[in-house]
């Protein structure tokens, strides 16, 4: 199984979101919410395709790389998930560090907020990733996580699929 950044989000945001994901169980393509976020992507700094370009390889898929400056550029709809973002922008640098592209950080942005943040990768990030890694590759060849209540997941993409058939 090749491991991307989307499942290294969905590590952070639920591992049961991250479970049905691997497994080819998409709720994407139908969420209003991914279809924003979309659009947020497609249409903010609508200049900046000139100048930097998306990068996909070995799985990963990067919005913007400024290869002059090693900078990729991740834009995001909404900072509520912060951690999940900043993780799955680590990965990306770890990713471009691994082949042989050194020097890379990265610029999270959430424009609907006008907010951004650099990121840096330290030693200790880069064995945490190496064991999340390993965590994912655990979690997804396992038995489905059971799902938790929490009111971060009414905006999740999978919400109606794990929460069917309960009353509120």
């Amino acid at each position: 199984m090749q491991i991307t950044g989307t499942h290294f989000n969905y590590y952070q945001f639920c591992k049961r979101k991250l479970w049905l994901f691997a497994n080819c169980i998409n709720m994407e393509s139908s969420s209003d919410l991914v279809y924003e976020g979309k659009v947020i992507h497609e249409t903010s700094y609508s200049q900046r395709s000139n100048k930097y370009k998306e990068v996909e390889f070995n799985g990963i898929k990067i919005d913007f790389y400024d290869a002059k400056n090693n900078i990729i550029h991740e834009i995001k709809k909404s900072s509520k998930e912060h951690k999940s973002n900043l993780l799955q922008l680590k990965y990306y640098i770890y990713k471009l560090e691994q082949a042989g592209i050194n020097e890379v950080t990265g610029i999270l942005e959430y424009p609907k907020e006008h907010k951004t943040e650099k990121v840096f990768l330290s030693d200790s990030d880069r064995k945490n990733l190496e064991k999340i890694e390993k965590e994912i590759l655990i979690i997804v060849k396992g038995k489905c996580p059971e799902r938790k209540s929490h009111a971060k997941y009414k905006r999740c993409s999978y919400y109606d699929f794990c929460f069917s058939g309960e009353t509120e």
